[in-house]
């Protein structure tokens, strides 16, 4: 201080070894990299996994359409990081240009699969097909725009902003329960897809050492692990034990039951002990009409044994027989 102005000055500096923080941001980058690389292939096998029409078609729009977002913040995150920090710009730029990849190749075009796949019943003109979408697309980019001006005026409540995005699982777990979807994602998606996820939060508020210089929260890494591993682990229910084994009967929507008497069996009377038989046009075996549990009838009312029909539907939804 100065004894003639009567003013003291006082200044708090932190040292910094650039060659450390690089060290760090390089490494974070990599990082950020081979999740994006273990992503892709998740994706990929995922996609193979729905190849036909009828699986494809299981699978959530909007779930997958959060992700696409996840990864385009991510990418725009990543690149303005690197032109801020110069030196960093090649290794950010590499890791920003892997996000664009799942995004704009991957994930978009997974997303347009599903979407032909449920406009095929419905299809109409190419007017219309073009029509649908624009629509798809403008709603896809307007949800992206309006997240960042909300984060931006959220930037005080990050966590629970993260909360929100890591809510991706929700739309696939509502859609198997509403629509009695079964396996419409592999086991090894969902636990992959979950564990990489996690890996970006997980490092910034889980790590005392991270680039960012962020205090570690170990409670919110907890509560975010946990809630994404609550997520999945209905998923996983629902592929082994049904997609509503946890929803009492009484709450369930009105579904059709295959195993259902049809119009002409419940006019007649049949004696006991006689049989009616039918072929599958399936495997072409007679089927045991008047057993129930040994017999699928479609809405037309068409015969199948359970295991051909199953097999079917998971190709195509349509009556073989019609």
């Amino acid at each position: 201080g100065s004894p003639g102005c009567g003013a003291e000055l006082a200044v708090n500096t932190t040292s910094i070894n650039l060659q450390t923080y690089y060290n760090k941001a390089i490494n974070y980058t990599l990082l950020v990299t081979l999740i994006s690389f273990v992503q892709v292939v998740l994706l990929v096998r995922q996609m193979d996994y729905s190849s036909t029409q009828a699986a494809v078609a299981k699978v959530s729009l909007m779930m997958v359409g959060q992700q696409a977002i996840m990864d385009a913040y991510l990418c725009l995150l990543h690149l303005t990081v690197g032109i801020v920090m110069e030196p960093l710009f090649s290794a950010f730029a590499t890791a920003a240009f892997f996000e664009f990849l799942i995004f704009s190749l991957f994930e978009m075009r997974y997303m347009l699969t599903i979407w032909k796949a449920r406009q095929a019943p419905t299809f109409e003109s190419w007017g219309s097909l073009r029509r649908e979408l624009s629509i798809l697309y403008s709603r896809f980019y307007g949800f992206l725009l309006t997240g960042i001006i909300v984060i931006y005026q959220m930037q005080g409540m990050v966590r629970y902003v993260l909360f929100v995005f890591y809510s991706f699982w929700w739309p696939q777990v509502v859609r198997n329960v509403v629509h009695d979807v079964r396996h419409p994602l592999s086991p090894q998606y969902i636990l992959g897809v979950s564990v990489t996820r996690l890996a970006i939060p997980l490092y910034i508020y889980g790590c005392p050492h991270n680039f960012v210089r962020q205090a570690p929260d170990y409670s919110f890494c907890y509560w975010l692990s946990a809630y994404v591993a609550l997520q999945a682990g209905v998923l996983l229910l629902q592929h082994w034990l049904g997609p509503r084994c946890f929803v009492p009967a009484r709450l369930l929507p009105a579904k059709y039951n295959y195993f259902r008497k049809t119009a002409q069996q419940a006019g007649q009377d049949i004696e006991e002990g006689g049989e009616e038989c039918d072929d599958c046009v399936i495997c072409m075996v007679a089927i045991e009409t008047t057993n129930h549990n040994s017999r699928m009838v479609t809405p037309c009312d068409h015969y199948f044994h359970p295991e051909c029909l199953q097999r079917w539907m998971d190709v195509k939804m349509e009556c073989p027989t019609c």
